[in-house]
């Protein structure tokens, strides 16, 4: 069996494969040893259609998959397109005159966006131990609700202090949103599933820039009683994700065999769907049946998953993948006005940018999943970004305005590799106390990348920034090396993993797999995925 597989190491004695393997087809049923050492508590939410002799077609299995797509996996994207109307649409605000208005330096506007950064990691890990503990399907709609009102305040700012107080406080309630989100798909997709689900997902968050930017052009327009267009911006972009926020209370589940409410009497999914969704689930990954939807995670779980030294590399990750274009994605309208570009056409700029994000993140995602290959396919953006920021920083002074344009447009296109890393952190943990750890801690990761971003391009390195890019190229350089020694280190763990295990006899398996159930990715059956 392939080492990059992240399942059993053998296909006689593996627990996962034996019962993965006839997943579809009407064959004989799984080996009862088999089945009872993978059998689920009856804490487990989806216990009710457990069953290890359950089968079902293909055609069976598109059709479940596609209800979970329509009625689980929009509304979380909605929900996101909703995160991203607040926290992006302060670009277009800048673009509508906000640092002027306020008197404010791109200094100011750097500590605006790192105190929403930092408001956003306090949060993190208590949100998703709140989800966790009283389920995604009530957490997420308040986090809504929440930095929705923040949002519509900002209609108040009137100076850098008032700036700087609420960037932090919509930080401090959009903190853990995405981690919830992952967790709770977690709850319906399979680890397969997972890696385009996650790919859609941050396409929400460039075609959510789309819409943003058209909504901008229409609301800068407004004037009315002498206030500035941009805190309209605000107000109606947060009437929007309030109305969002509500409905989502009535619209999400807390699983696939819990969909029936007061709202929804005849549930989401038929009978048979349910019982596919949940058995696919298992047979996939028995360990998401080691904690209920509504179980909390404990301060020894909790120390547990971030002692867990194999998670460490795909954490470092998150934390550096990012920072080469983080910058120039910071600056681009500050950039672009500063190139004498309308506000209407800052704003048009922004679209060609944001579709071609979507689509070359769908592109190296499905490139990951058809390769099977994570580490290889994710440094292919940081060679991207490398190519383009020499050409930024050897030429800026000779470029015209549009070619200046160009340049930073194919550096805000790189394919991004986020959906590849989160869904291969969610892998890599291979149990939900472990998952619902490292996804905060991953987007912990991404969140400090974005504060070490803002502060590479300082005032008194402006207008070419030939110091920050100087960093920049650095850093791209160093990802390269990150990914491939990230890769190594895992090809090390699955071959001294492999050598102790073929050192056991049929029966000390047998014993081994009893003793070690919960172990997730320390199991010495378990390979990791690279």
């Amino acid at each position: 069996m392939a080492e990059s597989k992240g399942v059993d190491v053998t296909e006689t004695n593996s627990v996962d494969s034996q019962i993965s393997s006839k997943i579809y087809e009407p064959t004989d049923v799984e080996n009862p040893e088999v089945a009872r050492k993978y059998y689920p508590t009856v804490n487990w939410e989806n216990f009710k259609a457990f069953d290890p002799y359950f089968r079902w077609t293909n055609y069976e299995d598109r059709q479940a998959t596609r209800q979970t797509d329509l009625k689980i996996f929009s509304v979380v994207a909605l929900l996101f397109f909703a995160l991203n109307l607040d926290r992006g649409n302060l670009s277009s605000a800048v673009a509508g005159g906000l640092l002027v208005d306020l008197e404010m330096t791109t200094n100011d506007y750097n500590l605006g966006n790192n105190l929403r950064s930092i408001g956003f990691i306090i949060s993190e890990i208590p949100s998703q131990l709140i989800g966790k503990r009283f389920g995604p399907d009530w957490w997420i709609p308040l986090q809504v609700i929440a930095w929705s009102i923040v949002s519509i305040f900002q209609f108040f700012i009137n100076g850098k202090r008032s700036y700087w107080a609420l960037r932090f406080l919509l930080g401090l309630a959009q903190g853990g949103f995405i981690a919830d989100a992952v967790q709770y798909l977690s709850y319906f997709y399979t680890r397969d599933q997972m890696g385009i689900r996650l790919a859609l997902f941050w396409v929400t968050d460039s075609y959510s820039g789309i819409i943003s930017n058209l909504l901008a052009i229409a609301f800068l327009k407004i004037d009315l009683n002498g206030v500035e267009s941009w805190k309209w911006l605000f107000l109606f972009d947060g009437i929007i994700t309030l109305a969002l926020g509500i409905l989502s209370f009535f619209i999400m589940v807390p699983g696939p065999t819990q969909t029936k409410t007061r709202f929804i009497p005849k549930g989401l999914f038929t009978e048979k769907q349910e019982k596919i969704i949940a058995n696919r689930l298992l047979r996939d990954d028995p360990s998401k049946s080691d904690m209920h939807n509504r179980e909390a995670v404990t301060v020894k779980q909790f120390f547990k998953t971030l002692s867990d030294y194999d998670l460490w590399p795909l954490l470092i990750l998150s934390l550096v993948f990012e920072i080469p274009q983080n910058p120039i994605k910071a600056y681009l309208n500050i950039n672009l006005k500063a190139l004498n570009f309308t506000t209407d056409q800052i704003i048009y700029l922004n679209i060609p940018i944001e579709v071609f994000v979507g689509i070359t993140l769908i592109a190296i995602t499905s490139l990951s999943e058809w390769l099977n290959e994570r580490a290889l396919v994710s440094l292919l953006p940081q060679i991207w970004l490398l190519i383009f920021i020499i050409i930024e920083y050897t030429s800026v002074e000779k470029l015209s305005p549009w070619s200046q344009y160009a340049i930073e447009f194919f550096v805000l296109s790189t394919p991004s590799a986020q959906a590849i890393i989160v869904s291969w952190c969610s892998r890599v943990s291979y149990s939900v106390r472990a998952r619902a750890i490292s996804a905060p801690m991953s987007n912990i990761g991404i969140q400090l990348a974005g504060i070490i971003g803002n502060n590479i391009y300082r005032a008194d390195d402006a207008p070419y920034y030939k110091r920050g890019n100087r960093v920049l190229i650095g850093i791209a350089a160093m990802n390269i090396v990150l990914f491939i020694l990230t890769k190594l280190y895992y090809i090390w763990r699955n071959k001294t993993k492999r050598e102790k295990w073929n050192s056991f006899t049929e029966e000390e398996k047998e014993d081994y797999l009893a003793k070690h159930h919960d172990d997730g990715n320390k199991r010495l059956d378990y390979l990791f995925e690279h």
